[in-house]
């Protein structure tokens, strides 16, 4: 995982227990696991609705970016790659 603690902005992807990866952006990618987490199990509506069908197992990657359009740029960047480059992201 790239980190830069001093980033307010994060790019991070989400395993589910269906095998799934889930990209998005946040400034606290701790938090919004656990907000995904509660949509799944129906005791909050701050995560997105993708996790209502989907258990998020662990935050499996986070990036760093400059600001929240960085960020933005690289979430979309990240969602085009082939599942396979996705997780090649993870082991570099």
């Amino acid at each position: 995982m790239t980190e830069v603690s001093t980033s307010p902005w994060w790019v991070y992807m989400i395993l589910t227990e269906s095998q799934r990866l889930y990209t998005g952006i946040t400034t606290d990618p701790e938090r919004r696991f656990q907000e995904h987490l509660a949509t799944h199990e129906g005791k909050g509506a701050k995560g997105a609705k993708f996790f209502r069908g989907h258990k998020p197992l662990k935050l499996i990657y986070r990036e760093a970016a400059e600001n929240r359009s960085e960020a933005s740029k690289r979430e979309i960047a990240i969602k085009k790659l082939p599942r396979n480059k996705k997780w090649l992201l993870l082991h570099n």
